[in-house]
This record gives C-alpha cells, sequence and structure tokens, in this order.
C-alpha cells in the first residue's frame, strides 16, 4: 500500500512538472471583465425614412382640390430625380391628402436612405426650374423637407401604420411603392402622348394638359382598377374576404 501511494504522489509531481515545462498552455483561465466596462452598444442606423412635401394651393376646401398639380409634380419634377436616384434608394413611395386643416392639399415623395442620398434629392428636386415657377406662381405654397441631422424614422416599419401587425408594417412599404410606381408610369406614358401633339409652353398650358392627363388616369381608374388592381390584390392572397374599414367583409 505504501508503494502505491509513492506512486501516485510521483505521478503527481511528474504532471506538474510537465504542465511547468509547457506553460500551463492547456489550463484555460476563464477571463472576467475589468469592472466598469460595458458590453458594445448597437451603431447607430444607417438609413432611414425621409419626407418632401409639397402644399398645394387650395383657397377653398368646398372646391375639388387640384389634383393635377400632383401629377405635375410627380412627372416633371420628382419622376427624374426619381429615375436619377433609383440605385440609391431601397424603397420609395407617394402621397396624396387633401383635407380642411392645417396640412390642406399635400404632395409628398417618401423614401428610404441614408441622409447623404436625402440630401441630393432634396437639392435635385428643389433646383428645378418648373418647380421654381410653380412656387412663383402660387400654385405650390411650402416646400418642408426633414432634417437630414438625425435620423428619426429607422426600419422598414417607420412609415407605416402603428394599429397594423408589425409583419404588416414591414412588408407593406414594398407594396406600397409598385403602386406608386404603376401610378408613377401611368401619368408619364398618357403624358408622353400627349407631347406627340404639341408642346405646351406656357404654364397654364402646362396646367391645362396635366389636368387632362389627372382625368384620364381617373378614367382609367374608375374603369379597370376594379379587375387590374383590386380583383389581382385579392387573388394574390387567395380570394380571403376582406374587412374594409372594419364593418364589410367584401371579395374582389
Amino acid at each position: 500500500m505504501r508503494y502505491l501511494r509513492l506512486n501516485r504522489s510521483m505521478a503527481a509531481v511528474f504532471v506538474l512538472a510537465v504542465l511547468s515545462a509547457a506553460g500551463c498552455s492547456s489550463l484555460a483561465v476563464p477571463s472576467h471583465p475589468a469592472a466598469g466596462i460595458t458590453a458594445e452598444e448597437p451603431s447607430p442606423p444607417r438609413e432611414g425614412w425621409w419626407n418632401i412635401r409639397f402644399k398645394i394651393y387650395w383657397p377653398d376646401t368646398s372646391e375639388k382640390p387640384s389634383w393635377y398639380v400632383d401629377a405635375l409634380l410627380a412627372d416633371r419634377v420628382v419622376g427624374p430625380v426619381l429615375a436619377r436616384h433609383r440605385r440609391d434608394l431601397a424603397l420609395w413611395r407617394f402621397h396624396r391628402r387633401a383635407a380642411d386643416d392645417d396640412s390642406g392639399h399635400q404632395f409628398s415623395l417618401i423614401f428610404y436612405g441614408t441622409p447623404a442620398t436625402a440630401r441630393k434629392i432634396y437639392k435635385a428636386i428643389e433646383a428645378n426650374p418648373l418647380l421654381e415657377e410653380m412656387k412663383t406662381r402660387g400654385l405650390v405654397v411650402r416646400i418642408a423637407c426633414d432634417d437630414t441631422d438625425n435620423i428619426r424614422r429607422p426600419g422598414l416599419e417607420g412609415q407605416s401604420d402603428r394599429h397594423w401587425s408589425p409583419v404588416v408594417q414591414k412588408s407593406w412599404p414594398y407594396f406600397i411603392m409598385g403602386v406608386s410606381e404603376m401610378w408613377l408610369d401611368l401619368v408619364h406614358r398618357i403624358a408622353d402622348e400627349e407631347r406627340q401633339t404639341t408642346e405646351p409652353a406656357t404654364m397654364e398650358e402646362i396646367q391645362e394638359r396635366y389636368r387632362k392627363i389627372n382625368a384620364r388616369v381617373d378614367e382609367l381608374w374608375g374603369k379597370e382598377g376594379g379587375h387590374a388592381f383590386l380583383h389581382h390584390l385579392n387573388a394574390v392572397f387567395g380570394y380571403e374576404p376582406v374587412t374594409v374599414r372594419g364593418k364589410y367583409q367584401v371579395s374582389f
């Protein structure tokens, strides 16, 4: 028994000697962060949502707004800038509204990108000579751009309705970009057809041209929107009924 204990003692000494000679490289000693050092904070967002809003002259809210001005701004002011910066934009859309409040009749371009891209787009749009003339004549009352010094609406859901479920908030921007793209394309194609006859020379002629263009788009929406838009949208979702304004269920 004494011989066995001696051998065990010698074995232990031998193992310690080997580990010491190897510098104890095989012993992993857990390291503890020094007091006061915190985990690395997430980096700030690099992209976000930006708006440029055009307030349009609407003196009498009992009268119909001049919706044709939206089409004019989209085709001749915003459209060329979008085409030039398309690669810089992950998402974009239009917003049109008219209500008897402080905002009144307003047409907006809303897009997702970096602050640098926002500054480029704002500068290009505001430098448009036609827009300057529309401001001078009072057709466009005010232009408002977001402050590019900080990103206030990061994330895909940053411009979506907060009442929607989170997955819809994040997916919806892709849908509305497609809708905006088609509306802009309709305006542009009809404008191209009109240009084959005569090119308007004065602001009055330009306004009259876009009144006709807007009326044709409205007519197409009224006649074909039910099938081309609503029916096929419903088909994508398997023809399931949809609740409209929380009261009615319809299928297109």
